[in-house]
This record gives structure tokens, sequence and C-alpha cells, in this order.
């Protein structure tokens, strides 16, 4: 068991990345809201992410148990496929796109032109995943994960 102090500094922490791991959800979906990033279902699929994941970190906050832990943790995974998802049909794209206007492009020029590319930004989607890596980090060794085990 942990003394007082070392406890107190271990929650303190565990709210500080649960808020941070929430401001950073809310901002990524006000962005995408505000890009227009709702042309067909794949485009939905980031904002029901993270609208679970923020249900997740909310129940978190006011309604901790093993559970919610649970629920958080297979959460954060989701971010993170979707995260992997989102690069790889941002890529996609941009290849159509770069191939499109230049068939001459390959290799590595045409990977640079890719990854430069504005729209849609190729790794954009990697912020998710860090999203799921900083939900990860949270439940790592949570207490109530000790106590159900």
């Amino acid at each position: 068991m942990l003394p007082a102090p070392q406890m107190n500094t271990e929650v303190q922490l565990r709210r500080l990345v649960l808020a941070l791991f929430s401001i950073g959800l809310a901002g990524i979906g006000a962005e995408l809201l505000a890009l227009g990033h709702f042309e067909d279902q794949w485009q939905l699929v980031p904002f029901f992410v993270i609208s679970v994941a923020l249900f997740g970190a909310a129940l978190q906050t006011f309604a901790a148990s093993p559970a919610t832990v649970r629920f958080l943790r297979v959460v954060a995974v989701v971010l993170i496929l979707t995260g992997a998802t989102g690069i790889v049909l941002h890529y996609r794209g941009n290849l159509e796109f770069q191939l499109e206007t230049n068939p001459e492009l390959s290799g590595w020029p045409l990977f640079e032109r890719i990854l430069h590319a504005k729209a849609p930004p190729a790794l954009a989607p990697g912020a998710m995943a860090q999203l799921g890596l900083l939900g990860l980090i949270y439940c790592f060794k949570h207490p109530l994960s000790r106590r159900a085990a």
C-alpha cells in the first residue's frame, strides 16, 4: 500500500491525465465539426468513437468502478485503432488525388507529396491514437483494476 502523500499524488495525476484525455477528445471533435468532417459514413466514425470515449471518461469521473476502468481501456484501444485506420484512409485519399493530378509521380516524391498534402492531412488521425495511448496510461495499474484482480 502506498503512503498517503504518494497515493494523493497518484490520484491527482490520474485526474489530470483524464482531464487532458477529455479536453483532447473535445478539441478533436470540435475541429472535425469545424472542418465539416461528415461527407460520408466513414467520416462519422470519429464522432461516434469520440462520443463513446467522452461518455467513458464521464463514467470514470462520476461513477468510477472496475467496470468503468475496463470500459475506458477498451475505448482507448478503439481510439488507437480508429486513429490508425484514419491515417490509412487519409493516405489513400491523398494517394488517389496525387496520382490524378500527376500520374508520373512515384516512389519517394509521391510519398512526400502525400504526407505534405493539406486536405486531408495524412497524419492528423494520429492525434486520436495519441489520445488512446493517454487513455491507456490513465488505466495503467489503476487502483480499481488492482482491487478487481
